[in-house]
């Protein structure tokens, strides 16, 4: 749904509308069908944990088309249903444990203050997302899995086709298949040559006869694209949010407090709201709520986006407020399918949003709002190129 000119941090005027008609209303999708729209943050947090509400995408009534991986096999644990969900996730849990993402800390900002320092020594202005935005958790998200950064422009290109909202199937299909072929190469290396990484543990896993070696690479592929995609467009959305907010990104740059770059990066999260497909969910028996009845086989779409703004769980919504208690937002969702990733997503937006605009403090746009080309065009909401000076 298209946005309002001038406002692309708030949600679509008609999604709004949505949820002023209440917290459930049907909506009708590309295909003629008419799933339930779950726009209230109550009946999302509890649908979500709802065990007669399942994300398996196989199941009819499920309310998008039945991805695929490259070679056709059945797609992967986000898309499951427990126990199956259940048990590749806790195959892959460990490494973004709070504990070990926390031990990460000094590494993450090694990566950070190098590319200001880079940023700060190079022509500007500059193209934040190119520079800063994107090397970020790519660098992270290489690290941890075990994947050379030098191959980064590869599995960039092809994630950006695999969230294009605009992509042919085919197209689709086809960037899956390079990336499902390269990660079952590298699983080939790792089972050769295991090292302290993520996919190493996967092979061993492999190794084991716990995981199909195409299971393991499909993981990976997921791994792969949630951790840099996903960050890079919070980092580079938010910090244009923070430049068209002066005062906030002034609260932020200046305070001492840590709970406070803590508490920003929560705020942000909610403000922000990158993926915008809704949650996809069917049901697996007849649900009562709000008096409303969801039948068995009937679609359900959790608009986090407007969850996130639902003015009776956050108080004048629309507005950026550093210094609110955000941490209740559903940005990566709830239940037994909430993002894995969320521990190294914050870890990395708190030293980002802690060091970018301390190091650089006169950092300003380059560049009219009204010429900043946003993500239209796909699932992860963003800007394609966000040009900044100092």
């Amino acid at each position: 749904m298209a946005r309002t000119s001038g406002c692309p941090f708030d949600p679509p005027p008609a999604t709004r509308a949505k949820q002023r008609e209440g917290p459930l209303v049907r909506v009708r999708l590309w295909d003629g069908s008419t799933p339930w729209l779950v726009t209230r943050y109550a009946e999302q947090r509890a649908l979500l944990a709802d065990p007669r509400v399942s994300a398996d995408v196989s199941r009819p009534g499920y309310p998008s088309p039945a991805p695929t991986t490259g070679g056709g096999s059945k797609t992967s644990f986000i898309l499951m249903d427990d126990p199956e969900h259940a048990r590749l996730r806790r195959m892959v849990t460990a490494p973004f444990a709070v504990r070990r993402v926390r031990a990460m800390r000094p590494a993450v900002q090694k990566i950070v203050d190098d590319l200001i320092d880079e940023l700060l020594a190079g022509p500007k202005p500059v193209d934040l997302v190119e520079a800063f935005a994107l090397p970020v958790p790519s660098l992270v998200i290489c690290e941890l899995l075990g994947v050379p950064y030098s191959d980064h422009d590869f599995f960039q290109d092809n994630s950006k086709i695999m969230i294009r909202r605009d992509a042919e199937p085919e197209e689709r299909t086809a960037a899956l298949g390079r990336l499902a072929a390269y990660l079952d190469e590298l699983m080939g290396a790792k089972l050769a040559k295991p090292r302290d990484d993520l996919l190493s543990g996967l092979a061993g896993r492999v190794e084991a006869g716990e995981l199909t070696r195409s299971e393991a690479a499909q993981m990976g592929v997921l791994l792969l694209i949630a951790g840099h995609e996903t960050t890079a467009n919070m980092i580079a959305l938010g910090t244009l949010a923070l430049l068209e907010h002066p005062d906030q990104l002034a609260r932020l740059r200046d305070a001492d407090d840590p709970r406070l770059v803590e508490s920003a990066v929560e705020e942000l999260l909610r403000y922000l709201n990158i993926t915008h497909n809704g949650r996809r969910r069917v049901a697996t028996e007849d649900v009562e709520i709000a008096g409303r009845t969801i039948k068995a086989g009937e679609g359900i779409i959790l608009a986090n986006d407007i969850a996130n703004r639902d003015p009776d769980v956050f108080p004048d919504p629309d507005r950026l407020d550093l210094g609110r208690d955000a941490r209740k937002h559903v940005a990566f969702g709830f239940g037994v399918h909430q993002c894995l990733g969320q521990s190294l997503a914050r870890l990395e937006l708190e030293i980002v949003y802690g060091t970018l605009y301390r190091r650089i403090p006169t950092l300003r746009l380059a560049s009219d709002l009204a010429r900043i080309p946003f993500k239209h065009d796909g699932s992860v909401y963003g800007v394609y190129e966000l040009p900044v000076t100092w």
